[in-house]
C-alpha cells in the first residue's frame, strides 16, 4: 500500500535544527520511502502557535495497516523527544499520515463530520479514531506544496480531486506564504561535512 506523510518540525529556533529532525524522520519511515519532497518554510498553523515550520511531504510503499502505521509514525515522533501536551503547540517532529492508499476511514460520515468541523471546535476537539484522508488535508497550503513535490496526481477517494487541483485551489497569499528551503539530502549531506 502507498501512504502520503506530511512531516514538520518547529520546536527549535534554528531552522536548520528543524530541517536535520526531518531528516532523521525519513530514514526512520515505517515502510520504503518511495519518494521525498524538498524542504518548504511555512508559517505556524493555527496563526500564532509558534515559530515557523520546517514542512515537507513523503510517499511510502508499506505492508502494514493504517493504524500501525500511525502508530509507528508516532514512535519515530516519541524518539525524536515529541511531548503530547497541548494541541498545536509547537513541536520537535509531527508525522501524519495523510492518506494510505484510497482507504476512508472509519466510514464516509465520520470523515465528512471531521472535515467541516469550524476552526474553533477544532482547537478544541480532536478525533479518537484514524480518519482518513486526512479530514483537512484541500485546506492546508503547507501539506499541499510539499506533496506537490511527490503525489501531485494522487486523487482524494471522497471529493476526486487531485493533490495539483487542491493546491491550485488555494489562495495566491497562501500559496506565497509556503517557500522552499533546500532538500533533505542538502540537510544530510552538510550533516556529514560534504
Amino acid at each position: 500500500m502507498l501512504c502520503l506523510v506530511a512531516l514538520g518540525a518547529n520546536s527549535s529556533v534554528s531552522r536548520s535544527t528543524n530541517a536535520r529532525h526531518i531528516a532523521h524522520a525519513f530514514r526512520e519511515m515505517p515502510g520504503r520511502v518511495i519518494a521525498c519532497s524538498r524542504l518548504f518554510r511555512t508559517p505556524a498553523w493555527p496563526p500564532g502557535a509558534g515559530p515557523d515550520f520546517v514542512n515537507a511531504a513523503a510517499v511510502l510503499s508499506t505492508s502494514w495497516s493504517p493504524g500501525a502505521v500511525l502508530d509507528r509514525l508516532h514512535r519515530v515522533e516519541e524518539r525524536h523527544g515529541r511531548v503530547r501536551q497541548r494541541r498545536w503547540a509547537p513541536r520537535v517532529l509531527d508525522l501524519d499520515l495523510l492518506a494510505a492508499g484510497q482507504a476512508i476511514a472509519p466510514d464516509v460520515a465520520t470523515f465528512h463530520r471531521w472535515m467541516t468541523l469550524s476552526a474553533d471546535r477544532q482547537m478544541v476537539e480532536a478525533p479518537e479514531t484514524l480518519v482518513l484522508p486526512h479530514p483537512r488535508l484541500a485546506d492546508r497550503a503547507f501539506v499541499l506544496i510539499p506533496l506537490l513535490d511527490v503525489a501531485p496526481d494522487w486523487r482524494h477517494p471522497v471529493t476526486g480531486r487531485t493533490v495539483r487541483a487542491m493546491a491550485d485551489a488555494l489562495s495566491a497569499e497562501k500559496r506565497r506564504e509556503i517557500r522552499a528551503i533546500g532538500t533533505v539530502d542538502g540537510v544530510v549531506n552538510r550533516k556529514r561535512g560534504a
